[in-house]
């Protein structure tokens, strides 16, 4: 399947006005993923912030791949928008992206073990009905 990269989690607001005019990713990513979707795009990226947003606007079938996943408490890094797996879960991403929290952990394995189980526990929750489907 074909995605579309709405706005990299490293930028913010400050780093889209350099970039093009005024441009709140609140507002631009939903559009730009609609604007995948309407070309025939199966989904798109986005940051967890955005997920929710852009599952209202493109329904359940858009699949939403969201990077930018931290564990709660830990450093952002160099991405400017991030959520918890459980955040993103519940705001209707699909497929997770988690990289530095796994790889930069003193024990990896430790921490993919507890990402699973939050995943688990959001997914539990989402299908109970206190998220997107």
């Amino acid at each position: 399947r074909v995605i579309a990269v709405t706005v990299l989690t490293s930028l913010d607001r400050g780093d889209l006005e350099l970039l093009v005019s005024a441009v709140d990713p609140a507002g631009a990513v939903p559009r730009l993923a609609k604007a995948a979707m309407d070309a025939g795009l199966a989904g798109a990226v986005c940051s967890p912030l955005e997920a929710s947003a852009v599952r209202r606007e493109c329904g359940g079938g858009f699949l939403i791949v969201t990077p930018g996943i931290r564990p709660g408490g830990s450093p952002a890094g160099d991405q400017k928008r991030v959520a918890t797996a459980a955040e993103a879960v519940l705001a209707g991403a699909d497929v997770l992206v988690v990289g530095r929290p796994v790889t930069g952990a003193p024990d990896p394995g430790l921490a993919a073990a507890a990402l699973l189980e939050e995943i688990g526990a959001a997914l539990e929750e989402r299908h109970a009905g206190n998220g997107p489907a």
